[in-house]
């Protein structure tokens, strides 16, 4: 096997095993558009590690986590409706990137591939950043799986229970700005989310525990990642949404596949 392939196959699985779980929380909780708006962010971190000379991962994912922190802030003054504030935030973000990079004449940025991923051109270093990112995501979803879960469940409850439900929430937040920003060049700023939604989504009718969910959405991820890079490899396809799409397939599968009394 190429080393480039396999680099994309370890990058895909690695993000497909840590979304599952992850994803799960996205769908219970309704915060696909939540994701919607950390994802188009990226592309302004990008813009801001090209300008300031460093790495782009580590800028793409410190610029999602102060969205996220930011985020948190302005739906906690609620000044206008949450669906609201991140329709704004998404599309000025991802716009003030644009525009952010237009300004660099020196410096030539492939559009297409952070818009859509670029799984194949991984490197190593890009790989090590990758893995760093899931392992970090995945301990701290095993960790704080209970309480999260607990909040998910019914957040009045939990604060009764005593859990710091404002932390485990902006923990969540956290977490997720984290994946989407290692998960970029792999799937693309535009289906970040996707991959996170609808391995979730598909494993959901067939799940009977939130466990059961958190592993199947992993499973559904890593034959969307496998599937997605057999029709690159074989068919020339772009890689990123044709993962996506593999798992767009398997969502609909589920739905031939009869549901367990």
């Amino acid at each position: 096997m190429p080393d480039f392939l396999l680099y994309a196959l370890i990058a895909g699985l690695s993000l497909a095993v840590v979304a599952g779980p992850l994803g799960s929380f996205v769908v219970w909780r309704r915060m696909a558009y939540f994701g919607d708006t950390l994802s188009h962010s990226a592309l302004f971190g990008v813009a801001l590690g090209l300008l300031l000379n460093i790495n782009l991962t580590l800028a793409v994912i410190v610029g999602c986590l102060l969205l996220a922190l930011v985020l948190v802030a302005l739906q906690a003054r609620q000044p206008i409706a949450s669906d609201t504030l991140l329709g704004i935030l998404a599309h000025s973000t991802l716009s003030l990137g644009l525009v952010t990079l237009s300004f660099m004449k020196e410096v030539r940025v492939d559009l297409m591939g952070y818009l859509f991923g670029d799984l194949l051109a991984i490197s190593p270093d890009d790989l090590l950043w990758i893995l760093l990112g899931c392992v970090i995501v995945m301990c701290c979803i095993l960790l704080l799986w209970k309480p999260l879960l607990s909040i998910t469940v019914h957040e009045e409850l939990a604060k009764v229970e005593g859990l710091p439900v404002a932390g485990l929430r902006l923990a969540l937040m956290l977490l997720i700005a984290m994946v989407i920003a290692v998960a970029m060049k792999i799937v693309g700023v535009l289906l970040i989310t996707a991959l996170l939604i609808i391995p979730a989504a598909g494993a959901q009718r067939h799940a009977r525990s939130p466990e059961q969910m958190a592993v199947g959405a992993s499973l559904v991820g890593t034959l969307a990642v496998c599937g997605g890079l057999s029709l690159s490899w074989w068919f020339d396809t772009p890689a990123g949404p044709s993962i996506v799409l593999c798992a767009a397939i398997f969502f609909l599968c589920s739905f031939v596949i009869p549901k367990r009394a």
